[in-house]
């Protein structure tokens, strides 16, 4: 309302009142009558030849604070509350753990049940006892308290004086993020006694000091490693677990064998790492390398066994012996659970996530390197597994933080949700100077390529039967007509071979493989290692067989191949032995350490933009001295230019692509998803 259009009533009898026409008189008295069929305390105005004003009592009074206040305003009659009135009785909680036994002080771990008491507080100052007393016995929405008056809400007066019992994990996350989740409300809290300690002791370790080197560790840490070593050292001392989402390259793998080392005296079982099956030699390998006098033990293949197991033991295994597995490995009471890649159990629900719930640890550590790739649920997923119960269930953290944030933008819940991940995430960047000031730049370049005449006319006429028969599907049988589409369009980008399923020839039929061919050829003349990164099997061993006609040796790690022919090949690679290595993107886009590599090729678009990067950072990592250069090859005109297009411009829908693959383009119409797949020089 603008100031200048208020003003008191008798002013406005008197002929004071400035900016009133003549009319204001009467049109005062009508909304009078009005009123009073709203609010029948308006009608003793109308009593009066110049009404002024009237007292009304504190259920009436009540009443304007509620719904009527917008009826009144319908039909003329705006409610304005002084804002001395406008003060609010509100329900705060306070936790504390039981008392200790005897004469023992209270304690605090995560078994603990803590006591919650409400209390009464006004503008954040508690209400004594005695206020309290007068307020319950008044019986009254309004009452006056310290000078002014102020609204009673009936339901906050009940929970006053109770005492709830609450979680540990509730109880902690209440003291991290000064609002705790009751009856689908949130609640302001404060933590006091062991409790609060706890918490404290929780936020020093996410302020790590830097920890010495381990004895047996051959290796020396950087600054930002030895913190990272602190951090996790002091979860796991205090019974809690963490993820290590450090940015691929960073040296996860090295920080995990220095924790290991330095809790050999302290630690109740074994190491446990759960990881792929193509990273299992990578760690062999970092184990012999940083830390050789340490039992490692690979529990995988036919004659796996976890007889023999001493305290200080490493034991390796895959997330398919995990599942296979499980009761086995659940009989062991680990040190420490460590899961490699842990997005492999993003989803709760899966088998793979179920089984890795069952083995008992004393502290639960998760590595990945793009904790950004996941939907907040999944990184709920993986804090759920690390330490339970810390985010609540699946569907109140749905509720409370993921939607207010993902789909509200909500900045409150934004920043209670980070300062209660903060403690339980570590998170360094490659870009940040003070981590890694001597990684090498990386140059990423997208090369446009033409379709040859092959491709155009098998393109047209796939996009022509497709979406005739999308147009007439429904349900998951259009789904499935969509993928279908996508995958055939990717397939001739590609070489129409793969589409055709032919063995050749190959040569002069995709525009893609001739900039390939002169791409790979020059770095190759120039004395330089290139990583080739295709989402398709039979398009690597396309590619092998052109790079063999050209007399350039390459070889091709994809997931058929077992452990120890995987392991071969990257030690050969590294080692010089051949200068090109294909590489099938879900067999070796993670975990790998390729820095032999200065050049990536990406031959085909992944529509997850983190994919890709996790894939481009096998080769930019710690340990390599030389600028590395991307490449993505994107035909022109075609699906993968415009989604390139999406994922570099629209990052609302980047974000939708990150979450869900290309399930999002089979929601899209007919009509839109034949602007996405038609080439660029037809008319849509």
């Amino acid at each position: 309302m603008d100031p200048s259009q208020v003003a008191e009533a008798a002013d406005l009898w008197a002929g004071t009142a400035l900016g009133f026409d003549q009319h204001a008189e009467a049109d005062l008295l009508l909304a009078l009558r009005r009123g009073a069929r709203l609010f029948p305390p308006l009608a003793q105005l109308l009593d009066q030849a110049q009404p002024v004003g009237l007292e009304v009592d504190d259920t009436h009074g009540m009443a304007l604070f509620g719904s009527l206040a917008t009826d009144l305003g319908g039909v003329g009659i705006e409610v304005l509350i002084p804002s001395a009135m406008t003060r609010t009785v509100r329900a705060a909680a306070h936790v504390e753990p039981p008392p200790g036994a005897g004469d023992q002080p209270p304690t605090f771990d995560l078994a603990t049940v803590c006591e919650l008491t409400w209390k009464a507080t006004i503008d954040g100052e508690v209400v004594s006892d005695e206020e309290l007393s007068a307020l319950a016995a008044s019986r009254r929405p309004l009452v006056r308290l310290r000078g002014s008056w102020v609204v009673v809400d009936p339901t906050v007066v009940a929970k006053l004086g109770r005492k709830d019992k609450i979680s540990a994990t509730d109880t902690l996350a209440a003291a991290l993020g000064g609002t705790v989740t009751i009856e689908d409300e949130a609640v302001e809290i404060t933590v006091g006694g062991a409790a609060a300690e706890f918490a404290e002791r929780l936020r020093a370790a996410s302020r790590p000091h830097e920890l010495a080197e381990p004895d047996g560790l051959v290796a020396t840490l950087r600054p930002y490693q030895r913190r990272g070593v602190a951090w996790l050292s002091e979860m796991v001392k205090i019974g809690l677990g963490g993820v290590l989402a450090d940015d691929m390259g960073l040296g996860k793998t090295i920080q995990l064998i220095a924790l290991h080392l330095h809790r050999l005296e302290v630690s109740t079982g074994p190491t446990l790492v759960i990881c792929p099956a193509s990273l299992v030699g990578n760690w062999q390998r970092e184990l012999a390398r940083f830390a050789p006098s340490m039992q490692v033990h690979r529990y995988h293949g036919p004659q796996r066994s976890l007889k023999n197991l001493n305290r200080g033991d490493f034991v390796i295994t895959t997330y398919g012996i995990l599942r296979r597995d499980s009761d086995q490995l659940a009989q062991h009471v680990w040190g420490i659970v460590v899961a490699d890649e842990a997005q492999q159990v993003k989803n709760p629900y899966s088998s793979t996530a179920k089984a890795l719930r069952r083995i008992p640890a004393e502290a639960r550590i998760a590595m990945t390197g793009t904790p950004v790739e996941n939907r907040m649920t999944e990184l709920w997923a993986l804090l759920d597994w690390t330490t339970p119960g810390l985010l609540g269930s699946l569907d109140s953290f749905r509720r409370t933080i993921a939607i207010p944030v993902e789909r509200d933008r909500d900045a409150l819940t934004t920043e209670r949700f980070a300062r209660l991940l903060s403690p339980f995430l570590l998170r360094r960047r490659k870009d940040d100077p003070e981590i890694a000031p001597e990684l090498p730049p990386k140059t990423e370049t997208d090369h446009p390529v033409t379709l040859s005449s092959e491709q155009a006319g098998l393109y047209r006429a796939v996009v022509e039967e497709i979406l005739e028969s999308i147009e007439r599907a429904e349900g998951m049988a259009r789904r499935g007509l969509v993928l279908k589409l996508l995958t055939a369009l990717k397939q001739i980008c590609n070489h129409p071979a793969q589409y055709l399923r032919q063995p050749g020839p190959l040569a002069s039929r995709s525009g893609k493989l001739e900039l390939f061919e002169e791409l790979v050829t020059a770095i190759t003349d120039a004395g330089d290692s290139t990583l080739v990164f295709t989402q398709y099997v039979k398009m690597g061993e396309l590619l092998i067989t052109r790079l063999a006609e050209l007399g350039i040796p390459a070889q091709f790690l994809q997931g058929s191949l077992s452990l120890r022919a995987r392991s071969e090949m990257v030690d050969k690679f590294q080692a010089g032995e051949f200068p090109v290595f294909i590489v099938s993107l879900k067999a070796g886009g993670i975990g790998l350490n390729l820095t032999r590599a200065t050049h990536v090729v990406h031959y085909d678009r992944w529509w997850n933009p983190a994919v890709e990067n996790q894939a481009s950072d096998r080769a930019w990592r710690i340990g390599q001295d030389r600028p590395v250069q991307v490449h993505r090859l994107i035909s022109d005109g075609t699906i993968e230019d415009r989604i390139a297009t999406v994922l570099n411009q629209k990052q609302a829908l980047a974000e939708a692509v990150v979450s869900g693959g290309e399930a999002w383009l089979t929601e899209l119409s007919t009509a839109e998803l034949g602007d996405l797949v038609r080439l660029g020089t037809e008319d849509s």
